[in-house]
């Protein structure tokens, strides 16, 4: 099975939920996503076979070493894309919005230049906070 966009996305939500609650469950990512349980039962039997996720006897899903490395890789695009779009002035919705369209597409070498650059930007302006605080 390829790391599909879907995939991506499943590996993230399990992420997310896992950080979110004790045990994470096909519910749950079924309520997260708002899939059916059938579809989500087929692509988790799936990623079982290819080594992404591991199910307990309790039906707890968690991330295998390679899940949790396609699914951490999204999680910090969409969190950084997310706040580099906020940064920019975009809605914190339209921003998680076209986050989450982006994360799957864009090259590594431009994320990678994106993120330096936000970061750069994002110290400026706590920088500028903290002096302005200072003259208070």
């Amino acid at each position: 099975m390829a790391i599909t966009e879907a995939v991506e996305n499943y590996l993230e939500t399990i992420l997310i939920l896992s950080k979110a609650q004790p045990d994470v469950h096909a519910i749950d990512i079924c309520s997260y996503l708002g899939y059916s349980r059938p579809t989500v039962s087929i692509i988790l039997k799936k990623m079982k076979d290819e080594g992404l996720v591991k199910v307990d006897s309790d039906n707890h899903i968690t991330l295998t070493d390679a899940g949790r490395d396609v699914a951490e890789r999204i999680y910090e695009r969409h969190t950084i894309l997310t706040s580099f779009f906020m940064f920019l002035g975009v809605s914190k919705d339209q921003a998680a919005e076209d986050a989450c369209k982006i994360e799957h597409d864009i090259s590594d070498e431009t994320f990678a230049l994106l993120k330096s650059h936000y970061r750069k930007l994002s110290d400026l302006k706590s920088k500028r906070t903290e002096e302005s605080d200072d003259i208070i």
